[in-house]
């Protein structure tokens, strides 16, 4: 197996655009590329382009008639057919939809089949983690469901068990939706709380179908929720079961859209604390999946001052050369940033929150406390199911 990381990457993939003013402004992209190269960290990975996903591969999850539908948007936006989620504010239908969907979804699908045929140890696609699209409809911004089209191939290759972890501020709800009834995959996810939330979504006693009961897995957070709390969620809920269930592969996405910054989300998470759970994914892969880990961008709306930050931390992470919090971003992409977007961007790769303090859940449980009380409902609606202590 090669130890090299994979960072999955073609420029046409800023193409998911869905006009002026819409939050999913592919800047965040472009300017994450431009960061990573000018920390050097594309010359410690290996850049790899992959193929669009085909028609079959998108049959894996999402239904002929949709990815039908989303051709015809596609070659036709004003014809879109909102059915299906199309031609809607949060979903626009643009020329060229359906290919540079298909485009993004290769990547995550070209980073699993990577790190499962030994390839790269892990891979890296900023560009998706679109964990909303539905089998059958568009949503939340995503078109194609790039994270459970990338878990599916894991499974159509061999795959027994893949765990799925996703901290972005929204419900991984259309991954959820993709394997509600199959207990080879794992499914957790840290997110805002649904009455709070878009998509209102996510309960705690959300456990999977009968025939996969345990298999997925909801933190649902009180709006408000900063570091130390995020972090003592995190670990009071994904290390064990991640430890119980010993995925043969984990597939994360890391939507930025926790922080404090965000337009779009009312969590109130550092840069710092985003890399410090990176970190902790990256470790939980090595601990437990044999080092075989598939990450994934998502959320994020802040996208000069926030995205290419943490997204850029999660590559260096990916690389094995990790950027220190305190680094100094360098001129040559501030000036990038300013020609782009006529913002001034970040000076350094922190929020200055740097090392993030957090209690552990053994340390104690406090029940007058409205993060306790959500970790809490978790552990006891999934924990027993999979013969573990609540």
């Amino acid at each position: 197996m090669s130890g090299r990381a994979q960072l999955m990457w073609d420029e046409a993939v800023t193409g998911y655009d869905f006009g002026p003013g819409h939050p999913m402004d592919p800047v965040r992209l472009a300017l994450t590329r431009k960061l990573v190269g000018a920390f050097g960290l594309d010359r410690e990975v290996d850049v790899v382009a992959a193929k669009p996903a085909g028609e079959s591969t998108l049959r894996l999850v999402h239904r002929e008639d949709y990815i039908e539908a989303v051709k015809a948007a596609s070659a036709d936006p004003v014809a879109a057919d909102q059915s299906y989620g199309l031609g809607t504010l949060d979903d626009p239908a643009f020329a060229g939809m359906h290919e540079v969907s298909a485009l993004i979804a290769g990547q995550s699908v070209g980073a699993a089949e990577a790190v499962w045929r030994g390839d790269a140890l892990h891979a890296v696609n900023f560009a998706g983690g679109l964990h909303h699209a539905m089998p059958g409809a568009a949503s939340g911004f995503c078109v194609y469901n790039d994270a459970a089209l990338a878990i599916a191939r894991l499974l159509e290759l061999g795959a027994e068990r893949v765990a799925y972890v996703d901290v972005d501020v929204h419900h991984g709800d259309g991954v959820q939706a993709a394997f509600w009834e199959d207990p080879r995959v794992l499914t957790i996810s840290l997110h805002e709380h649904p009455r709070t939330l878009f998509p209102q979504t996510g309960w705690p006693q959300e456990t999977g179908a009968d025939s996969a009961e345990g298999s997925a897995v909801n933190v649902a957070l009180p709006a408000g929720t900063g570091d130390a709390g995020w972090l003592r969620a995190f670990h009071a809920v994904v290390p064990e079961l991640v430890a119980d269930f010993r995925p043969q592969v984990l597939v994360t996405q890391h939507g930025a859209d926790t922080h404090f910054e965000d337009p779009l989300a009312h969590l109130a998470v550092s840069l710092d604390a985003q890399r410090a759970v990176q970190t902790a994914c990256h470790d939980l892969a090595h601990e437990y999946a044999d080092g075989k880990w598939v990450a994934l961008g998502g959320g994020g709306y802040a996208v000069v001052d926030v995205v290419p930050r943490s997204w850029t931390h999660l590559v260096g992470i990916a690389a094995g050369r990790p950027v220190e919090p305190e680094t100094v971003i360098p001129e040559s992409w501030r000036q990038q940033v300013y020609a782009r977007t006529r913002q001034l961007g970040p000076m350094r790769m922190t929020d200055g929150r740097w090392p993030v303090p957090w209690s552990a859940w053994e340390a104690g449980y406090d029940p007058a406390d409205r993060l306790d009380q959500a970790i809490l409902a978790t552990r006891r609606a999934v924990f027993p199911l999979r013969g573990l202590l609540a």
